[in-house]
């Protein structure tokens, strides 16, 4: 497969793959992948099968529904192809994809699915999977993602999760999970169904609980329509908003640094390393919603995620070898905490309650990504309110301690806000603080009491908010020290000790995708049942079933 920068940046004049149509509450969004338009060379997206690129897209429609289409409060995803509603992941895509590349496309994947399927909760916008034809593998992961799932009930519509007969491998975007935990599909029921390559039909896949309605063809159409008015009818999204536009962002990509506005990362690839430098706020927050609306894409909170969100997806999939992330932070802590503040006083309005939650998908974007992460609490930093929140995403931190020589900026510090309390939930339902004192209430309640306070090093570190403090003498040889150090260390080691350290506390359906099901398929992914040139992978097609070494390990 040919290596290209990969942009995750689009909109809707570039889709090859996705189209909408809109009728006021409801948007019909039709999947009608074009074959030819794969985002690399080497296969066709045939039967509505997806790489990447098509994923891309997806990921920016359905965020896109959220700030441009507040009006829409059901989405019915449909097929735009006769007989098939999606076949999945592409196989030979699959088959010739670096390692790499399958895992962060799978963990992309996932990233989307768990965006849609939060929409219902978040924001009062319902999604609808209307599956007509064959819906297998990674189309029926898509429908899982949904809130509501109809399908037809005709001789050749069915769902389907048949990669561990035909593929050697694991469905790669929660469906093992999704039909237990979400599904409360019986266990014995999902061990027949995951084992099986021809799927399930009609009234036995509603009695399974794999869908929810199964509707003759004839009134398929008719009830689709009716179902999707009568959930609009039902949501609590506010009627006659206007959405505001998500304009392109403003990015410059160099050979050693991608610059935003709100965001710069410097690379480092002798040393293996990427510094990513979020500055706050130039001015004053906007007086309020209205003036905030009327900034649209331009506001600090919203623009600042968008960048930071795009810096994160281009360093995992651009730049695999730059394994150590240093997150810094410039500007006006009392800024930050004012234009977070505005939202958090108005989480009623629409476009506030958004932004919130965009917020809450891009940190825990952070908290999944395959890096070492390390904070720079340096003088001059704003780790205030949701910035505060990347210094308790991070493995470890440093924090400047007292007046360094020739450093004239105003002292390091760290100021909680309420925000930091549950706001910006991980993916086991617990706060960063809550997960950093697992089992430690009275920390927490410690934490809470100096919400608003400048907290400056030796209070934070009594507090537990940093890993260290340094002061001018030993700041550079440690901070050098460590980032050689982990740089040092063996990619794969790391990032399994990043995974389980990062996640404590409750298991959820999503810390089981991102935990369990990825730590399995990435090992699958490397075994040769499946990617070997006997594998089923490989041999997918040929008519000739993998040659598998049957050794239990």
């Amino acid at each position: 497969m040919t290596e290209k920068m990969i942009d995750f940046q689009t909109d809707p004049s570039k889709y090859r793959h996705w189209r909408v149509e809109y009728d006021g509450p409801v948007a019909n969004l039709y999947m009608d992948v074009d074959e030819d338009g794969g985002l690399f060379e080497g296969y066709q997206l045939k039967l509505n099968s997806y790489d990447l690129g098509v994923d891309i897209e997806l990921s920016d429609i359905v965020q896109r529904m959220r700030f441009e289409h507040p009006e829409v409060k059901v989405v019915v995803m449909r097929s735009g192809k006769d007989n098939v509603f999606c076949a999945g992941a592409n196989i030979r895509m699959l088959g010739g994809a670096a390692h790499s590349h399958k895992v962060n496309f799978c963990k992309f994947t996932n990233e989307t699915r768990n965006t849609y399927e939060a929409a219902e909760a978040d924001s009062g916008q319902k999604y609808i999977a209307a599956i007509k034809g064959s819906c297998a593998g990674g189309g029926y992961e898509l429908a899982l993602a949904c809130n509501y799932i109809m399908l037809t009930d005709d001789s050749t519509s069915n769902v389907a999760l048949p990669e561990v007969p035909l593929l050697a491998v694991l469905p790669g975007t929660g469906g093992l999970t999704r039909v237990t935990d979400k599904r409360q599909m019986r266990r014995d029921r999902a061990d027949v169904f995951c084992a099986m390559e021809e799927g399930i039909r009609g009234k036995r896949a509603k009695e399974w609980k794999l869908v929810d309605e199964v509707v003759p063809n004839s009134r398929f159409d008719d009830t689709v329509a009716e179902r999707a008015r009568e959930f609009a009818a039902a949501s609590p999204r506010p009627d006659d908003v206007t959405g505001i536009s998500l304009t392109p962002l403003k990015r410059e990509i160099g050979a050693d640094a991608v610059t935003y506005s709100t965001v710069e990362v410097e690379l480092d690839r002798k040393g293996r390393k990427a510094t990513i430098t979020v500055k706050g706020p130039e001015g004053d927050a906007p007086a309020d919603m209205d003036a905030f609306v009327a900034q649209g894409a331009e506001a600090w909170m919203l623009r600042a995620a968008r960048e930071l969100d795009d810096a994160i997806l281009h360093l995992r999939l651009n730049e695999m070898e730059l394994g150590l992330w240093a997150i810094r932070t410039e500007g006006d802590p009392a800024q930050v905490m004012a234009h977070e503040a505005l939202l958090l006083d108005n989480r009623d309005h629409w476009l506030a309650n958004e932004v919130l939650q965009l917020w809450k998908r891009v940190l825990k974007r952070v908290d999944v990504t395959s890096r070492s992460l390390v904070a720079l609490v340096e003088h001059g930093s704003c780790f205030a309110g949701v910035l505060a929140e990347l210094l308790f995403a991070v493995d470890r931190s440093y924090m400047m301690e007292d007046e360094f020589e020739g450093d004239n900026r105003p002292m390091a510090s760290v100021t909680l806000s309420q925000s930091n309390f549950g706001q910006y939930p991980m993916g086991n339902d617990l706060s960063r603080l809550a997960t950093r004192f697992i089992g430690d209430e009275a920390s927490v309640e410690a934490a809470r009491a100096q919400i608003g306070e400048a907290l400056e090093a030796e209070e934070a570190d009594e507090l537990g908010l940093v890993t260290y403090i340094l002061d001018d003498i030993d700041w550079e040889d440690e901070i050098r020290i460590f980032m050689e150090e982990r740089a040092s260390f063996s990619p794969d080691a790391m990032t399994g000790m990043e995974a389980n350290l990062r996640f404590t506390g409750p298991e959820t359906m999503e810390t089981r995708i991102f935990g369990r099901l990825t730590a399995w398929q990435n090992w699958i992914f490397n075994r040769p049942n499946a990617v070997g040139p006997d594998g089923a992978l490989q041999r997918y097609g040929s008519g000739v079933r993998g040659d598998y070494n049957m050794e239990r390990v």
